[in-house]
């Protein structure tokens, strides 16, 4: 089964959620990446920690959103066990108690590590494969928190509040889609010295309040009927690997109120 992704929809939702970014990072919001594949992991830990940004990329625990409070009581069980050992306290514990928390210290560091600064709620979530982080999506869309998501032809973009169509297999693909967020970070921090008053909305950019861009979700049952027609997808082909058969955007995708 062939399916071709249109290059040209990657750079536009790639421009859109980069906008996105900085827009969120200007006004002094957190941005959380999500990729725990083994094709995203290295790409996700650099470019996150190369931007001053909170990631996940082991595990995504159930509730790291909806239940925070716990998350940041786990957090502070990690601290005082690594207290423990910058004090040599831990010395004092015998060899069996030593063995058991230092496997404590070692899981809770696994997968808390990339939030452990994260004492809010993002004001963006960027998901790599929605369909392994179909938790992540359901949380963050039961807390209203944005999503920007690399969606591939397997995937559903309609839970996605900014989707990026592209090959989310592809360590190369995964890396330029990092790198171009995690600069749009950078200089979104450039401007958070501004005043609010002098941040004035850029062309595109929707106000608050406004409804914003919108989108369609088009369900092919075959072939296009024109070639002209086959051109203007986001993608195209029979629905062998999308269970809900292929999507076609046709308009920028709809952008929730900051």
């Amino acid at each position: 089964m062939i399916h071709i992704i249109d290059v040209k929809e990657t750079v536009k939702g790639l421009l859109r959620a980069k906008k996105l970014v900085q827009s969120v990072v200007a006004q002094g919001k957190d941005v959380l990446f999500v990729g725990t594949k083994r094709q995203a992991r290295f790409a996700v830990e650099e470019e996150t920690k190369r931007c001053g940004m909170h990631y996940v990329s082991e595990r995504w625990l159930g509730g790291t959103l909806t239940n925070f409070r716990t998350i940041r009581d786990r957090l502070k069980r990690l601290e005082e066990l690594e207290k423990l050992w910058e004090t040599g306290q831990i010395e004092t514990y015998s060899k069996k108690m030593k063995s058991t928390l230092n496997r404590e210290r070692d899981k809770i560091k696994t997968n808390l590590e990339g939030i452990r600064k994260m004492d809010r709620m993002p004001g963006v979530m960027m998901i790599i494969d929605t369909r392994r982080e179909h938790i992540a999506v359901k949380e963050a869309k039961k807390l209203g928190v944005p999503t920007i998501a690399l969606i591939d032809t397997d995937s559903d973009p309609d839970p996605i509040d900014l989707p990026i169509p592209g090959n989310d297999d592809a360590m190369r693909a995964i890396e330029i889609i990092m790198k171009e967020l995690a600069d749009a970070i950078i200089e979104g921090k450039t401007g958070r010295g501004e005043k609010p008053g002098d941040e004035q909305a850029q062309p595109g950019q929707p106000r608050r309040g406004e409804a914003g861009a919108h989108w369609t979700s088009v369900v092919s049952l075959g072939r296009f009927s024109s070639k002209a027609e086959a051109g203007s997808s986001a993608w195209m082909g029979s629905p062998g690997r999308c269970p809900r058969m292929a999507r076609i955007w046709t308009r920028s995708p709809p952008t929730r109120p900051i």
